[in-house]
């Protein structure tokens, strides 16, 4: 008996020791049809796919993970293969500090940090997809440091080339650097909150950086649809704040849940553009109502501006674009989902703005990190 004993224990350590230093493979297979373009759309009309992954990850000495993830695009028009993160993360540093070098994320906004394959809806916000193209990904290093509270509290702070913000390579070394703070708590058995605050300092251009010939052909080549690669709207300061509520019976949230979240973004000190500033917002609520059905609405607004030709003369004018999503998902394995999903704008001094039905299928494949909160 002894002696199966030590067989067993052997068999677990060999194996967990396989399990920390093997090689994990995730894939995303993304695939959607939409009836028709949208202004500030991370979706194009027709087939095609918006996020499909290849994610590669690897425990170094029990030390650090090194993680790796190619993004493939693609519609009707284009594709598009994009290195989305190439980093080695710290795994075994005191005091709950961690590092991140390499390509990453930037951890700023509730969304930002997380994969579009994880979101309640086909499309970020308009506020992402305006301010920060969708999600805003770059090369610098990252710290953050979680505090040994009994209440959730998280500190980070990044530097970054700022090279991925815009379609213009940045004029200078560190191109942004981000700051970031999260807490949150729970509110009995059923109820969890977390609220976040969030700030991106732009270093990437100089204020005449744009001049009226390239901004008009930002806007032609754009058109204020289709997956965007950057940011379409710059300023020296970016703020973020964010908050989030979850209920589910006894915090279980396998069977039901319901999760409301709203968010807030200020751009100050304007790159181009000869207005005092941009903002956005918006509001979603999800429930799930069984282990395989959900259904949500999200509805939001951006304020920005458009330049416009006048006798001659460009002229500046301001503009605003509201969004209103209902979706439906049902979710027959943990690893996929099919959703339909209606999309409503209106846009006051801004093309592109319309209505749209979305099929969206996703499908997973091999191992992939927890989502967040």
């Amino acid at each position: 008996m002894k002696r199966k004993a030590m067989v067993l224990v052997s068999t677990m350590l060999c194996s967990q020791a396989t399990t920390v230093n093997a090689l994990e493979i995730g894939v995303i297979l993304d695939a959607y049809h939409k009836s028709e373009s949208t202004a500030l759309g991370g979706r194009t009309e027709g087939f095609g796919s918006s996020h499909s992954e290849l994610s590669l990850s690897q425990e170094i000495a029990d030390v650090a993970t090194a993680h790796l993830a190619l993004v493939g695009e693609w519609n009707e028009q284009e594709s598009d293969l994009e290195l989305e993160e190439a980093y080695l993360q710290s795994a075994a540093l005191p005091g709950g500090i961690n590092v991140t070098a390499g390509r990453f994320l930037a951890d700023i906004g509730y969304l930002n940090a997380t994969h579009s394959h994880s979101d309640n809806f086909s499309e970020r916000p308009l506020l992402y997809r305006a301010f920060l193209g969708g999600h805003y990904y770059d090369d610098g290093v990252g710290v953050s440091w979680l505090a040994p509270t009994d209440r959730y509290w998280r500190l980070s702070a990044g530097a970054f080339t700022g090279d991925e913000l815009g379609e213009e390579k940045s004029e200078s070394s560190i191109g942004t650097w981000t700051l970031s703070t999260e807490f949150g708590d729970d509110i009995g058995d059923n109820a969890s909150w977390q609220m976040g605050l969030s700030y991106l300092r732009n270093r990437t251009q100089s204020s005449a950086h744009h001049d009226e010939d390239d901004h008009d052909d930002d806007h032609d080549e754009h058109g204020h649809e289709g997956h965007s690669h950057g940011a379409e709207y710059q300023g020296k300061k970016l703020y973020l704040a964010d908050l989030v509520w979850k209920w589910a019976p006894q915090g279980n949230n396998r069977q039901q849940q319901v999760k409301i979240a709203a968010e807030y973004a200020y751009v100050d000190d304007l790159y181009g553009a000869e207005v005092d500033h941009y903002d956005g917002w918006y509001l979603s609520g999800v429930y799930q109502f069984d282990e395989n059905w959900a259904t949500g609405i999200r509805h939001g607004r951006v304020n920005l501006a458009e330049e416009h030709e006048h006798d001659g003369d460009h002229e500046w004018e301001e503009s605003r674009l509201t969004e209103t999503s209902l979706m439906l998902s049902w979710q027959p394995t943990h690893t996929q989902r099919l959703r339909l999903e209606y999309k409503h704008q209106d846009a006051d001094h801004m093309e592109g703005a319309d209505n749209a039905i979305t099929l969206h299928y996703q499908i997973g494949f091999g191992a992939h990190a927890a989502h967040s909160f």
